[in-house]
């Protein structure tokens, strides 16, 4: 063999055990973003946590995830905050979030519900009904709340992009858990107004399968276009 035709097998090899690897790779994520999907079942499938069992340090927090719990305590209305461009079932609108206060020096932070926009006034906010007595919720815990990407991340006032735990803590002063409770519908729906009808966690490994073909059709592909102009080609020519 020449020089040339060793550059491009050696050339093709790459090419192609690369390509191969990068199916292999999105295989893989597909197999780790199932077995996360299943862990999650399975935690939410637990018993549901109080507020004794609430978690009080990060570490315990991430041990928590997605786990049920049912809460008692007072909404802090005037801290409420509306996460702006979310939407429920395709229409725009805001996630209502505010601390609820489960102890003297204790609150954590709910997202509550959904409220659509005012399509004439962007800012006006809908009215939402906050009980100022004692409540009872059932939720699920997560990590933080849903961010959205924002070009100034120092935002404040009621309506906001993202809102993370920690620095909300420090803003108000208010002594936050290391997490964030998103309000679900008990077995008798709360009389606020608020829409809770969340989308699940996406499983979305169908994205990766399908990446994975385009990369192993790829490798098929540069092995076929070598066999085919170093191999096959060469030989009907010689004849």
């Amino acid at each position: 063999m020449s020089l040339r035709s060793w550059i491009v097998l050696l050339a093709a090899v790459a090419a192609a055990l690369a390509t191969a690897r990068l199916g292999v790779w999105q295989l893989d994520r597909a197999a780790q973003k199932t077995a996360l999907h299943d862990a999650l079942l399975a935690r939410g499938a637990l018993p549901a946590l109080d507020v004794t069992q609430l978690a009080h340090s990060p570490q315990a927090a991430a041990e928590q995830q997605h786990r049920r719990v049912v809460l008692e305590g007072r909404w802090l209305g005037a801290r409420s905050i509306y996460l702006d461009n979310r939407q429920m079932n395709g229409r725009p609108g805001f996630f209502v979030v505010t601390p609820l206060q489960i102890g003297p020096d204790d609150a954590v932070l709910v997202q509550r519900g959904w409220v659509p926009r005012d399509a004439r006034e962007r800012e006006r906010l809908a009215a939402v009904d906050t009980p100022t007595g004692l409540v009872r919720i059932e939720g699920r815990i997560v990590p933080a709340l849903a961010r959205l990407y924002e070009f100034d991340s120092a935002a404040s006032g009621v309506i906001r992009q993202n809102l993370d735990v920690g620095s909300y803590a420090r803003e108000t002063g208010l002594a936050l858990r290391p997490l964030a409770v998103v309000q679900l519908d008990g077995a008798t729906p709360a009389a606020d107004g608020l829409l809770r009808q969340w989308t699940p966690a996406a499983l979305d490994v169908s994205k990766h399968h399908g990446y994975a073909l385009q990369w192993f059709a790829l490798s098929t592909l540069i092995t076929g276009l070598y066999v085919w102009f170093q191999v096959i080609r060469p030989r009907r020519r010689s004849r």
